[in-house]
C-alpha cells in the first residue's frame, strides 16, 4: 500500500491505526457505594469512557425532607465526575453546610446531612420525578451534565427498598445504616419490591452484549450493596446467561471489611469472611474472584478461579492498576469460556 505521494505506507503505522479503529469492547460493573465507585472510576480512566456500563444499587433510596435521595447513584456520579469528597467519598468536595446549620438552628431532623452542593441535586431529582421522569432518564441527564460518557444506569426505575430485620425490627436501610451506625445485630435482610422490579432498559441488553469484554461485581457490600441489584430477577437470569466472564472483587481484607459494615454484617448472618465465604455466597454466578495479597494463603479454592491482586484502593494509580488487572484476569478465563460454561452455570443456579 501508498500514501497519497506515492510513498510506501509504514506497516507498523498502519497496524496501530487499525488497532486504534477498533471499538474498545464494553465492561459492564454492577456497583453500591463508595468501594465499588472507586473501582468503577479505575476502568473509567484506563477504558475509553463509553465503553464503561456501571448498574448501581438503589435499594438505599429513600426520601427524607420530601426530596428522593439516591446516595449510591450520586457517589458513583460524583466520583466519576471527580467531584466526590475524598476524605468520606461520599458527598461533594468542598461542599458547604448552611442548609444544615439552618435545619438544625430550626429544631430539625440532621441525622442525615445534606450539603449545599448535594441539595440541589437532589431538589432538581426529586422534581423532575414529580414531572413524571424516570430516574433512569435523569440520572443519565445528571452524568452528561457532569461531563460523565461512561453509561450509569440505576438497576431499576421501580422502587425497591432495602429492610434489615433485626432484634429492633425491621429497619429502612438508612435508618439502620446511618441513623444507627449499623450497631443492630441483623438478623435476615429483605428486598422489598425486588420480585416486581423490571431493569431499567439497558442493563439486560448490556450483559447480554455479543462482544461484553467483562462483568465485574465491585467491591461493594456483597449483602447490602450488590444483593439488591441480584434481587431483580431479569438481571440475576441475564448475569446466568452471560456469556463474558463474571468476575467479583473481594470488599474483604485480611478478615476485615475495608470500609462499613461488610464484616460484621458476615458474622451476624453466619457467612464466614473468608475467601470461600464470599465465593460460595456469590455462588454459580462467578467465574473469578479477585483477592488481596493479604488472603493469598486461601487463594486455593476450587472450583472457582482465583486472582490476587493489591485491592486496597488509596490513590488513583491503585485504581487503575486493578481495573488493570481485573480486565487482564477476565481475559484469560473469557479462553476457557463457551456455550457449555454458560448452560453449567444456569442449571447450577436452579
Amino acid at each position: 500500500m501508498t500514501l497519497d505521494d506515492g510513498s510506501p505506507a509504514n506497516p507498523d503505522v498502519l497496524k496501530m491505526n487499525a488497532v486504534n479503529q477498533q471499538k474498545e469492547r464494553p465492561v459492564v460493573a454492577l456497583c453500591g457505594g463508595v468501594g465499588g465507585a472507586k473501582l468503577a472510576l479505575g476502568f473509567y480512566r484506563i477504558l475509553e469512557p463509553c465503553a464503561l456500563q456501571v448498574v448501581i444499587n438503589t435499594g438505599d433510596d429513600f426520601e427524607h425532607m420530601g426530596l428522593h435521595i439516591s446516595p449510591d447513584v450520586d457517589t458513583v456520579t460524583y466520583t466519576l465526575a471527580g467531584k466526590e469528597n475524598p476524605e468520606t467519598g461520599w458527598g461533594r468536595r468542598d461542599e458547604t453546610w448552611s442548609f444544615m446549620k439552618t435545619i438544625n438552628r430550626l429544631g430539625g431532623e440532621t441525622w442525615f446531612k445534606l450539603g449545599d452542593s448535594d441539595l440541589a441535586v437532589h431538589m432538581e431529582r426529586t422534581r423532575r420525578l414529580r414531572d413524571g421522569q424516570a430516574l433512569s432518564a435523569i440520572t443519565a441527564d445528571f452524568a452528561k451534565g457532569f461531563g460523565i460518557k461512561a453509561s450509569l444506569m440505576p438497576m431499576s426505575d421501580d422502587p425497591v427498598q432495602t429492610r434489615l430485620h433485626t432484634a429492633n425490627g425491621a429497619l429502612a436501610f438508612q435508618d439502620y445504616f446511618v441513623r444507627r451506625r449499623c450497631e443492630p445485630v441483623v438478623e435476615w435482610i429483605e428486598f422489598e419490591g425486588a420480585e416486581r422490579a423490571r431493569p431499567v432498559v439497558g442493563v439486560v441488553e448490556a450483559l447480554g452484549q455479543s462482544d461484553l469484554r467483562a462483568v465485574v461485581i465491585c467491591p461493594s457490600n456483597p449483602f447490602l450493596s450488590v444483593g439488591p441489584i441480584l434481587a431483580v430477577p431479569e438481571i440475576h437470569s441475564a448475569l446466568v446467561n452471560c456469556k463474558a466472564p463474571v468476575i467479583a472483587v473481594s470488599p474483604i481484607v485480611d478478615g476485615k471489611a475495608v470500609k462499613g459494615p461488610t464484616a460484621k454484617n458476615f458474622k451476624e448472618l453466619g457467612v464466614p469472611i473468608t475467601v470461600a465465604g464470599i465465593a460460595d455466597h456469590y455462588g454459580s454466578l462467578l467465574d473469578g474472584l479477585v483477592i488481596d495479597y493479604a488472603d493469598a494463603q486461601d487463594a486455593e479454592y476450587p472450583p472457582i478461579a482465583v486472582r490476587v491482586a493489591a485491592t486496597m484502593m488509596q490513590s488513583l494509580s491503585d485504581r487503575e492498576i486493578l481495573a488493570r488487572d481485573v480486565l487482564s484476569f477476565a481475559d484469560e478465563l473469557a479462553l476457557t469460556l463457551g456455550r457449555q460454561d454458560v448452560l453449567s452455570r444456569s442449571q447450577n443456579s436452579d
